[in-house]
């Protein structure tokens, strides 16, 4: 549990920016609630569409004392909030190209301050799911990750909006 989840989300840390992070497919708040106790001046919005994960991530929260963490019980597609998203973490959610087109309601316009960004958790670097990505993305970084008690691949990839020309 320890190196499998909780060390395996806060390789995360150093990537985190902006304000409002959004958690796509959180499942148990991973990796949303261990950011959440990182980064106590942001605001975490943890999305699944599962009910019964969901009221589990919403007691964690109350228990934790997380007033950081919002919980919402939604398909990411019907999703929309009011405070605009400036980073989306996933862990295992779907393919590259899905999660970007799922995703994309959510990019802000290119008049805001900070570029849209993904950061996608993934095992063994998926070559062949990073070269069907659509042309409006662009692969920021792909970092490998140590886990330690973990001996698996481990890759963080970071997908950025291209600006329109």
């Amino acid at each position: 549990m320890l190196s499998r989840h909780l060390l395996d989300s806060l390789t995360l840390v150093s990537m985190i920016t902006g304000r409002c992070i959004l958690d796509v497919g959180t499942g148990p708040g991973l990796p949303g609630i261990p950011l959440a106790i990182c980064y106590p001046e942001k605001t975490f919005v943890l999305l699944d569409s599962n009910g019964k994960k969901t009221r589990f991530v919403f007691q964690a929260k109350v228990q934790l004392g997380l007033a950081n963490v919002e919980v919402r019980n939604l398909r990411i597609e019907n999703f929309q909030e009011l405070l605009p998203i400036d980073t989306i973490v996933t862990r295992a959610f779907s393919s590259l190209e899905d999660l970007v087109k799922l995703t994309q309601h959510l990019f802000k316009s290119e008049a805001q301050d900070m570029q849209p960004r993904i950061l996608a958790m993934k095992g063994v670097l998926p070559a062949e799911e990073l070269a069907q990505l659509p042309d409006n993305v662009a692969i920021g970084r792909v970092v490998k990750v140590s886990v330690p008690g973990c001996d698996g691949e481990r890759h963080i990839i970071e997908l950025l909006a291209k600006k329109a020309e």
